[in-house]
């Protein structure tokens, strides 16, 4: 549980700045009442937190209500460059990635002008290519 002190200060520090959260939606065979929570955790948090939900593409972009749904996809096909480069249009200046950090990033992507959270929902926890990985299990 230590994740949900350490990620409560991450985003009360950020309150005055513009947040989104992602979810890797590639997969269904991931901590799905885990994601949930951490969504919610937002929403109760910093209520205008734009929710977007992605995998090999971006499916939603939406503000989080209390009937928001992520809908997962059983290929596993994950490509992170639409959503980052989608941050970076809209000027988020915190960007939160629920992920297990095995999807595509192509490799002249070395860095992104906002900060990045990898919020990996696993017990083993790949090299994040930038940005800080913390682990939510």
């Amino acid at each position: 549980m230590k994740w949900h002190k350490n990620l409560l200060k991450i985003v009360q520090d950020r309150q005055d700045k513009k947040l989104a959260i992602v979810v890797d939606t590639s997969t269904n065979e991931t901590k799905i009442d885990l994601i949930a929570n951490v969504v919610l955790f937002f929403k109760e948090l910093k209520p205008e937190t734009t929710l977007v939900q992605a995998d090999f593409k971006i499916r939603t972009i939406e503000p989080i209500t209390e009937g928001t749904e992520i809908k997962y996809y059983t290929h596993g096909k994950a490509s992170y460059t639409l959503a980052l480069e989608w941050a970076e249009e809209e000027q988020i200046e915190t960007l939160f990635y629920i992920t297990d950090l095995t999807g595509f990033l192509p490799e002249d992507m070395e860095q992104v002008p906002y900060e990045v959270y990898w919020l990996v929902p696993t017990e083993f926890v790949p090299k994040a290519p930038f940005g800080k990985v913390m682990k939510i299990v």
